[in-house]
């Protein structure tokens, strides 16, 4: 695996590296021992998919907050789509930026969330799947969010949100 650094500290894209023959490829996506040698959080406790119909249709921004903050490993096993991370890790040099990036079924990369990031993706292709493996569990009553369209974080998004549950729509302004 190639882990490689974005500008947001702690947060990687991570690109598989395959071995070929006339079969194929083999490529290992998940390492606890490299992701430890990275000084990434290594503990995966829960493992999640979501579905999307149609192109347009956003997720996010979530995140979980203290004692039950996650890190997330996501990636894209059907379609396309644009994931965005935002950090929210107050004090960080890039407190309130976001890095966004094309994770598709065919480029196979994946994307680190560290703890204290939101994130969220908007599908490019109908029928698009996304696998998450989480670091904690889920609970409720540390679920939280940001608007996906919060003028603080100004994300570009590459295409308009055809599709959106009122949760995320309804997230209030962010508060610097």
């Amino acid at each position: 695996m190639r882990f490689i650094p974005t500008h947001l500290a702690g947060a990687y894209l991570i690109e598989p590296e395959t071995v070929s023959d006339e079969r194929g490829f083999f490529a290992r996506t998940w390492c606890r021992n490299e992701f430890a040698g990275k000084g990434l959080n290594p503990n995966l406790v829960q493992c999640n998919i979501s579905y999307n119909k149609a192109r347009g249709s956003a997720r996010g921004m979530h995140y979980q907050k203290v004692p039950h903050a996650e890190t997330k490993l996501v990636k894209c096993t059907q379609g396309d789509v644009y994931d965005v991370i935002i950090d929210l890790r107050s004090g960080a040099k890039t407190f309130t930026q976001w890095f966004g990036v094309e994770l598709t079924a065919e480029n196979r990369k994946a994307l680190y969330v560290p703890e204290g990031f939101a994130h969220g993706f908007i599908t490019l292709k109908d029928d698009t799947e996304v696998s998450y493996q989480m670091s904690e569990f889920f609970h409720a009553e540390c679920a939280a969010g940001v608007r996906w369209d919060d003028p603080v974080f100004a994300i570009q998004w590459p295409i308009d949100v055809k599709v959106i549950s009122d949760r995320y729509q309804n997230y209030p302004d962010f508060k610097l």
